[in-house]
């Protein structure tokens, strides 16, 4: 396969980043948001946990007192999310890949739990707006900021492909960036969606993680060379 430039709109890890190497593609990484997490009480703690990113469980890992939690039951968007928590002693009652999904399970079969929602400030009201109509008994703590951090890619730059991990990344690339004929490369539909209207070339993920973004990715170009 001839050497194909690829922008990653997030730092990636050894391993990620060796996967695409390995395929022979030539990487540009670059973070378009920046994560903070926020200090917090563990008061007012519900019987039921909802993390709907890796990010609320790191940020609650830095808490004093955490690890009283892990008596109580956890239900979490994201398979990464829900090996997270359970490296660290939780039980995860139930993952589902979208925050849609998590909702409707919630309010369907759980609806007579409590629950305490630890969500970022960019979330979406989906979760939340589920569990008011509800009539479900929650509160919400925001545990971790996500900042946008827009930057100007070179136009020498030509990138045949672009990752992108969240609506957020989507926003901030977009902020100081056009799209052009780049093959847009989303870990999910949510990502996807916040690309509606700025492109037709979007390729979404088939489970929502950043491994199968790059399996996509690989065979994404693999098939188009044959």
């Amino acid at each position: 396969m001839e050497q194909i430039s690829i922008l990653s709109t997030k730092t990636l890890s050894g391993v990620q980043r060796k996967a695409v190497l390995d395929a022979n593609f030539d990487l540009l990484e670059q973070d378009f948001i920046e994560i903070t997490n926020t200090p917090f009480s563990l008061q007012n703690i519900q019987e039921n946990l909802i993390f709907s990113s890796q990010n609320a469980v790191l940020s609650l890992l830095e808490q004093d007192g955490w690890e009283g939690l892990r008596t109580k039951t956890a239900f979490c968007v994201g398979i990464k999310t829900k090996e997270l928590l359970e490296q660290n002693g939780f039980k995860v009652d139930v993952y589902m890949d979208y925050a849609s999904e998590l909702a409707e399970i919630i309010t369907l079969i759980y609806s007579q739990n409590s629950y305490t929602f630890f969500s970022g400030n960019l979330r979406k009201e989906t979760l939340p707006q589920a569990l008011k109509d509800a009539g479900i008994v929650f509160n919400e703590i925001e545990v971790y900021q996500t900042k946008l951090a827009p930057f100007k890619i070179s136009s020498l730059e030509n990138f045949a492909g672009i990752l992108f991990f969240s609506p957020s990344g989507v926003e901030s690339y977009l902020k100081e960036n056009k799209l052009k004929k780049e093959v847009c490369f989303c870990i999910g539909e949510t990502t996807a969606a916040a690309l509606k209207g700025k492109t037709k070339s979007i390729v979404v993920a088939e489970e929502p993680t950043i491994e199968d973004l790059i399996i996509g990715l690989i065979e994404y170009y693999t098939t188009e060379g044959e």
